[in-house]
């Protein structure tokens, strides 16, 4: 009878990557043996939290992971179910004696965590669970009496004093189990797994090497303009990397360090552009905290002050808000964008949120579902938090009397229209200056598109009364 060889497996999770791969790396030095191991979820349909585009995007990412441990000696196993159950049924399998993971930030992925480390427990099998979701984990930046912080200022200001982690070496030669053959795995997965058709969205490429050429793009060309172009829809001037960020393509710490190598070497007029990209990541973090320490953020406002805040039933108003018709040309440009490319402009995220829930009176927890469900760099914690902030109940949130005017928005960061235009083919031949205030006399802009689907002053005035009446009643 043959003998089962002990072996260590490393469980991928939001980690899709080799290099700076600290838990991986963990398994490998283990001198045992190592199984790379993806699970697969079996939902099937439409799910509140994702959509098709992110699950296109993972499918990529998992090729191209897949094809990266081949060039290391070992491959990718593949199962699917309940990742404790598929744990335990791999570890009796292979041998296993040790099980390596990253930490996950929000409260689901640790409950999964939870009951991963009991059922180690009972086996005798060492359970490893490593930071690395964040270049600075939601622990390691706390107040002077050991707090979470609750506001954005004082938390970068610790997150930014603290030394920066080092990416860790690549990792070695993966020995292969010696009776992988007789591991069963699935097949590399598609959109098909889910039942979902794809959505046509013109999505970034996947994997790992494409997210090291878009730091590079980043880092080399884009970082040193960011503070000036970074709020201009029309100019490629953020830096592309959320994705990546969400589904560990590039490690928060690579990316810290490179922008800190930027820093050192930026001229002194280029600096607080750098300086303002790298706060970014802390932004980033500070969400990240905020899920760890507060996880009822995906439930209720953060803000206790507004918890039962009434909102308005979503009605026709959200239907056009969904499909980019509310007449209203920079939240429709937005809104195309999502659905045409998976991704939406941060600068427009802002005011796409602010218009639901300040002109339509609409639950943010309505735009945070949509937003998950087409967005490829759907993070739980930043989509959350930027979420709140736009509804003014969240952690360190817009004072709910900050109501963004989408006219006003558009003059100042996108005033020659070419963003609008970019979404919105039928108001091509409408001069940009008149896209910048609502239309003349009742017309719309062209022929096809809509008139605003509300009056902007009316309903900002509305929600100042419904905010102001539910804070003194």
């Amino acid at each position: 009878m043959q003998l089962i060889q002990p072996c260590a497996i490393h469980w991928f999770r939001r980690d899709l990557r080799l290099l700076d791969q600290s838990s991986l790396l963990a398994a490998s030095l283990t001198g045992l043996p190592v199984l790379p191991l993806y699970i697969l979820s079996r939902w099937s349909g439409q799910h509140a939290w994702t959509g098709a585009p992110r699950q296109e995007f993972l499918c990529g990412c998992l090729a191209s992971l897949a094809k990266n441990l081949e060039v290391h000696g070992n491959r990718l196993w593949i199962r699917a179910g309940d990742a404790v159950e598929v744990l335990r049924e791999l570890i009796r399998e292979s041998g296993a004696v040790e099980l390596h993971f990253h930490l996950d930030p929000d409260p689901f992925g640790k409950k999964i965590e939870k009951s991963v480390m009991s059922m180690c427990a009972e086996l005798g099998v060492a359970c490893h669970g490593h930071a690395g979701i964040a270049a600075h984990g939601p622990t390691a930046v706390l107040t002077q009496s050991a707090q979470p912080y609750r506001v954005y200022t004082p938390y970068s200001k610790n997150w930014l004093s603290l030394e920066p982690p080092v990416p860790v070496k690549k990792i070695p030669l993966l020995p292969m189990h010696p009776q992988a053959g007789s591991i069963f795995s699935e097949r590399l997965p598609d959109l098909s797994w889910w039942g979902l058709a794809p959505s046509g969205a013109a999505i970034l490429p996947a994997g790992e090497k494409a997210a090291r050429e878009r730091l590079k793009l980043a880092i080399e060309q884009r970082i040193t303009s960011y503070a000036a172009k970074r709020d201009l829809p029309a100019e490629s001037g953020t830096s592309r990397l959320s994705q990546d960020l969400r589904w560990g393509l590039l490690s928060a710490a690579s990316v810290l360090h490179e922008a800190n190598t930027a820093l050192a070497a930026a001229q002194f007029g280029s600096r607080q552009n750098v300086e303002v990209f790298i706060k970014e990541l802390a932004w980033r973090e500070f969400y990240l905290s905020i899920l760890h320490h507060f996880p009822n953020v995906l439930d209720e406002e953060f803000n206790p002050d507004w918890r039962g805040l009434p909102w308005d039933e979503p009605g026709e108003n959200y239907r056009r808000w969904q499909e980019g018709m509310t007449g209203f040309p920079i939240v429709d440009a937005g809104m195309r964008e999502l659905k045409a490319s998976g991704h939406m402009h941060n600068r427009v995220r802002m005011i796409t949120a602010m218009f639901l829930t300040k002109d339509l009176h609409h639950d943010w927890k309505l735009g945070e579902s949509w937003f998950m469900r087409h967005l490829v760099d759907g993070e739980i914690a930043s989509n959350n938090g930027g979420w709140q902030w736009s509804a003014g109940t969240g952690a360190d949130a817009a004072p709910y009397f900050r109501i963004q005017n989408p006219w006003l928005q558009t003059a100042r960061y996108d005033p020659d229209a070419r963003y609008i235009k970019r979404w919105i083919p039928e108001l091509n031949d409408v001069p940009a200056a008149k896209l910048a205030k609502p239309p003349e006399a009742g017309r719309p802009f062209a022929a096809g598109y809509p008139l605003p689907c509300v009056d902007h002053s009316t309903e900002r005035d509305r929600t100042l009364a419904i905010f102001k009446k539910y804070r003194n009643p």
